[in-house]
């Protein structure tokens, strides 16, 4: 999904995620109503908003541990996580001492670890310099050829072709820089 800032990008995500109610409409998971069973929806879905949902106090690794038991996943060793985004010098680290990037870096492992089918990434690429959007783009091709969903909000172009991409453009559905709705209700 790509738009200019403020054209809905993330109103639409937080509408896939649950967090907000459409006007109109509404969203399955399925072919269920998401609203009508959320505990089951948030199962199966990881969301990664444009801030990264890490506590400053806890380390990098503790962070991992404390996403993995709030997203209900099962614990597991953090080590291999760390060194595949780059992290190992900051496990022990607290988050708020991270750079931007490595925060993302993060809450992108966080989101890979949860192991849940459907991602929902807000600006994923946001602060990762080009090293970092390569994992990326390997994290999501690896999810994709796992049978995962991701829609993800971003102003560049996936580093990789993924046959099944779709893009939606939200300029295409604002008017005078609001967005407006999209598809049926």
């Amino acid at each position: 999904m790509r738009g200019a800032n403020g054209s809905g990008k993330t109103s639409l995500l937080r509408m896939l995620a649950g967090l907000l109610r459409p006007l109109a409409g509404g969203v399955q998971w399925r072919g269920r109503d998401i609203r009508r069973d959320p505990a089951s929806y948030h199962a199966h879905m990881a969301f990664l908003s444009h801030g990264n949902g890490l506590c400053g106090e806890l380390s990098a690794a503790d962070n991992l541990r404390y996403a993995l038991a709030i997203a209900g996943a099962p614990a597991v060793d953090t080590g291999p996580a760390l060194r595949a985004w780059r992290l190992e010098a900051c496990a022990d680290q607290p988050a708020a001492r991270l750079s931007q990037g490595q925060g993302r870096r993060l809450a992108l492992a966080a989101t890979v670890l949860a192991g849940k089918p459907l991602w929902l990434l807000d600006e994923p690429d946001a602060g990762l310099d080009a090293a970092s959007l390569d994992l990326l783009d390997q994290a999501l091709a690896a999810h994709l050829a796992g049978g995962g969903l991701a829609v993800v909000a971003s102003h560049r172009p996936p580093g990789l072709a993924f046959a099944d991409m779709q893009t939606l453009d939200m300029d295409d559905y604002a008017d005078a820089g609001n967005a407006v709705a999209v598809g049926a209700p």
